[in-house]
């Protein structure tokens, strides 16, 4: 029995890694979602002076409407409904390319170099969207079909580096704080574009696409300086905190983490593994069609204005950042004190997910302009739930394979982003004059998709390291207790300093 000093998280070097992923994570999703909010104020609307909200039903952007009832025409664009869909998936269609060698890349050489190099690449095409638009819808298309290429990496590289930093009862936590960047930067994002839109430079929607490329350089910076693929490489851990990361995990040197064949055949045909892939894709539609969709759907169904329309957009995020640090402590404590196995945990907050978020994006779909402040409440309650899902599949990679989570990640991430591909054209369609009883089918379409995803995820998930993932020399009688600074005898300690 090996005893081995505990190290808090905080404060640690593996804090330092989990907090520049979080800030990592928040600019990807700033130059990820702001084109869906700056779109609304970049579209010029459609329609004649003298007309009415109940005769503007064919028009995109027909609630943009002065307090006279007439139409907004500020926007330098003129593209239908059709080609604002084509943009928004443009994206995905990218980021659906790297996703599997990102992850490869990723769990073979460490996620730290790979992640920098294209969240550079997304900076750079964040500060010239403005002149591309401006210049061609097609050129548009391929920039952010770039962008999407370059984010694809994002996700894989944060697994592989948790796989490399985070000891197994501190994952859900440590994974929590990072996906949580996501939601800070759509919270971000949602809440400034409104007021970018109407007071920004560049024509006010261009300031935010110049805000999310320089926030994001300053990132790359640095991450650079500071991260390390694993413990073994960095120059500034404690050898305390680098031997507990290392043993915890299994990984007892740096060479391990890049040895060995991976084994594609036992990867593809785990059935752990595609319980992940339909539950994150599940979720990902009704992730993806808020994510895309709620701007338009506040103007459209709720008449909210533009000014509004960025606040109230933001609050079902802020609510979900406030729950996933909450579930990912609390789901740790759980398995920490063997209260219930990780398996269980993890179907647990599935089950929170899906039924929770399911349940009220389906209730605010019963309800019209007239009650449109309980809309927002409904879809807040529905971001608190599907917060659930970081504490359940988006972590569940860590615990089957964690020298493999990045590649791992990678392979469920491409089937998990289809929707991101789909929900935004899907939505589109549905939705032809922006009605509420429109809206309604889009929100009961996403309620049966995340249904049907958790029933598959409770019947074939799991929380055990499995048989295919171990390093080759790994001896499974091999014990390890983790102890407390204190009871360490003081022999041990200054063997552990020196």
């Amino acid at each position: 029995m090996t005893e081995i000093q505990k190290v808090a998280l905080f404060p640690s070097h593996r804090l330092v890694i989990v907090f520049l992923a979080f800030l990592g994570a928040v600019f990807s999703y700033a130059t990820r979602i702001n084109l869906s909010v700056a779109v609304v104020c970049m579209v010029r609307d459609k329609c004649n002076k003298g007309d009415t909200i109940d005769n503007l039903a064919t028009n995109y952007t027909r609630t943009n409407l002065h307090e006279n009832g007439t139409c907004s025409e500020s926007g330098e664009f003129d593209w239908d409904k059709a080609t604002i869909g084509r943009l928004l998936a443009m994206y995905f269609y990218g980021y659906l390319f790297l996703q599997i060698p990102g992850g490869w890349l990723a769990s073979r050489y460490g996620g730290a170099r790979v992640w920098g190099v294209c969240q550079t690449v997304c900076a750079v095409c964040s500060l010239l969207t403005p002149v591309c638009a401006r210049t061609s819808v097609k050129l548009t298309y391929v920039l952010r079909f770039i962008l999407g290429f370059a984010g694809g990496v994002t996700f894989p590289c944060i697994h592989a580096l948790l796989g490399n930093w985070s000891p197994p009862l501190e994952r859900t936590k440590m994974a929590s704080v990072t996906f949580s960047g996501p939601l800070i930067g759509t919270i971000f994002t949602f809440s400034i574009s409104g007021f970018l839109c109407e007071y920004g430079f560049d024509n006010g929607w261009g300031s935010i696409f110049y805000i999310a490329g320089i926030g994001n350089l300053l990132w790359v910076v640095a991450w650079f300086c500071f991260v390390e693929d694993c413990p073994n490489q960095h120059k500034h851990i404690s050898e305390p905190e680098r031997i507990y990361i290392t043993a915890s995990i299994g990984k007892a040197n740096s060479d391990e983490i890049q040895s060995g064949p991976t084994p594609w055949l036992s990867v593809l045909t785990s059935g752990p593994l595609w319980a992940i892939i339909v539950a994150q894709t599940s979720t990902s539609y009704l992730n993806n069609t808020l994510l895309t969709s709620l701007p338009t759907f506040m103007k459209e169904s709720l008449k909210f204005d533009i000014k509004e329309n960025g606040v109230l957009t933001s609050l079902p995020y802020i609510c979900q950042f406030c729950m996933v640090v909450v579930f990912g402590q609390v789901a740790d404590i759980v398995r920490e004190r063997n209260i219930m196995s990780t398996k269980n945990v993890r179907k647990l907050f599935q089950c929170i997910t899906s039924i929770g978020a399911g349940t009220f994006l389906a209730v605010a779909g019963q309800m019209g302009r007239d009650e449109r402040y309980v809309v927002v409440a409904m879809l807040c309650l529905c971001g608190m739930f599907l917060s659930g899902k970081v504490a359940s599949h988006l972590t569940n990679h860590l615990d089957l394979a964690p020298r493999y989570a990045g590649l791992l990640y990678g392979i469920t991430n491409i089937a998990g982003n289809v929707p991101g591909v789909v929900a935004p054209i899907v939505a589109s369609a549905l939705t032809p004059n922006g009605t509420t009883e429109e809206w309604r089918t889009v929100f009961y379409l996403c309620t049966g998709i995340a249904l049907f995803g958790l029933i598959f995820y409770l019947f074939m998930a799991d929380g055990e390291l499995q048989q295919w993932a171990l390093p080759p020399d790994t001896n499974q009688e091999h014990k390890m207790r983790i102890i407390d600074a204190e009871e360490i005898p003081e022999s041990t300690e200054k063997t552990l300093d020196g």
